[in-house]
């Protein structure tokens, strides 16, 4: 519930007027500045000890985790927590596809259906929207497709984590690649002219709970669990994301499916369920 609740404060903050990309910079920065004093006095040693591949590759991460926040809480500023959130976890599909393109791993029965699956209702939701009449500020396909991008970019930030956590402590490691994601995102706020101050205080109040719930307790503990679980079975435990925050979207929104939107969106969620549980993790 704690990640859940990451989109509806990402709403509120939209409505105060925060830029998206302004959101997602101050979600992984005021993040990163809690752990910079905890990595230093409890990890420095480690942290000292890590070799330049293991720099990399958490600075890759970062990379791949900015490129997510990016893309998917813009999303949110266009198209429904519901649609969004379906779509963005749609990683297990690629991630099973990347395995088998580059891995050449062979795509089982349930694998290949869950697919299909997966496939066929993220093209309703996408064919749903596209019913929707676009009011000024909305655009669901805009929104939807900002949604994939993010889910694509968060495969990178999995396997990569699943790599990494193997050789490097839970605390250098997130404290490496939030801080590495961070300067990605101020670098790309500032680019695009984005104002990073002069918020309400309600605004303030969903940035700081964004970066201290959903991020330090919600996606570290993912990271956590990546060192003793694969990247599939963390993608499976994701799945009760969206299906938490569209429930607070109908609560505090109103936010509704169309029909054919909430068909596409459950057979995603069971292409995703069947192609997570199919894959096989090397």
């Amino acid at each position: 519930m704690i990640v859940s609740s990451a989109a509806i404060a990402i709403r509120v903050a939209q409505g105060e007027g925060v830029a998206s990309l302004a959101i997602a910079a101050w979600r992984l920065s005021l993040a990163a500045l809690v752990l910079w004093p905890l990595a230093l006095s409890r990890k420095s040693a480690e942290i000292r000890t890590l070799n330049a591949s293991q720099w990399w590759l958490g600075g890759l991460s970062g990379v791949f985790l900015a490129l997510h926040f990016a893309a998917w809480i813009s999303s949110l500023a266009f198209t429904s927590v519901g649609s969004s959130l379906a779509l963005v976890s749609t990683n297990p599909v690629w991630i099973a596809l990347v395995s088998w393109l580059v891995f050449r791993e062979k795509l089982g029965q349930w694998l290949l259906l869950g697919i299909a699956a997966a496939v066929a209702g993220s093209l309703l939701i996408f064919f749903s929207d596209a019913q929707l009449d676009t009011r000024s500020g909305h655009n669901p396909l805009l929104g939807n497709v900002l949604a994939v991008i993010g889910s694509l970019t968060v495969c990178g930030y999995l396997l990569i984590g699943r790599r990494l956590r193997k050789s490097v402590s839970l605390l250098p490691y997130i404290w490496l690649v939030y801080s590495s994601a961070a300067v990605v995102l101020i670098v790309l706020a500032l680019a695009a002219g984005v104002s990073m101050r002069g918020y309400s205080a309600l605004a303030w109040l969903c940035l700081a709970g964004l970066a201290l719930g959903p991020q330090l307790l919600g996606h570290s503990a993912f990271n956590w669990a990546l060192k003793h679980v694969s990247a599939t079975f963390i993608a499976i435990v994701i799945l009760g994301e969206p299906i938490g925050s569209a429930l607070l979207a109908w609560l505090i929104f109103g936010e509704t499916f169309q029909p054919l939107q909430l068909a596409g969106f459950c057979l995603l969620l069971a292409g995703i369920y069947l192609a997570s549980r199919a894959e096989k993790t090397p």
